[in-house]
């Protein structure tokens, strides 16, 4: 019996329109069988990340409970999401930034989709690569 791959698919966009989500629906709608993906779409909840909110003994906002329970339950991460002034989106690295308190990450595979046009952006990309923003 083959066992299933979970996928958590996170968009980096908070647009009702995102062309990045729509790029992960459509990622989870072809998804090959014995995958299943997890649409994440808490992001717009998650308060803003603050270290003394995320320490040792300290029940941390219901909302980062939620995300890394669901980081840590998948197989693997898809990511899609835009790039705003040469860097990641404010609330996507908010959402990177709460990862950090919980080892759920490590080792976990992740994937990046790129859903730019022919002015792809760079910035975005390397951050994702380097798990560092470039914003200073």
């Amino acid at each position: 019996m083959e066992t299933a791959c979970q996928f958590l698919l996170v968009s980096g966009s908070l647009r009702a329109g995102s062309t990045n989500s729509a790029l992960l629906q459509t990622a989870a709608a072809v998804a090959s069988d014995g995958i299943t993906t997890v649409l994440y779409s808490g992001m717009d909840g998650l308060p803003h990340f603050n270290p003394d909110d995320d320490r040792e003994g300290k029940p941390v906002h219901a909302a980062v409970a939620d995300l890394r329970a669901r980081i840590r339950a998948a197989d693997a991460l898809v990511v899609c999401t835009p790039e705003y002034a040469g860097a990641l989106p404010g609330a996507f690295k908010n959402l990177l930034e709460w990862t950090v308190g919980d080892a759920g990450t490590y080792g976990k595979l992740v994937g990046w989709i790129n859903a730019s046009g022919p002015a792809a952006p760079t910035g975005a990309p390397r951050s994702v690569r380097t798990g560092r923003s470039t914003t200073r």
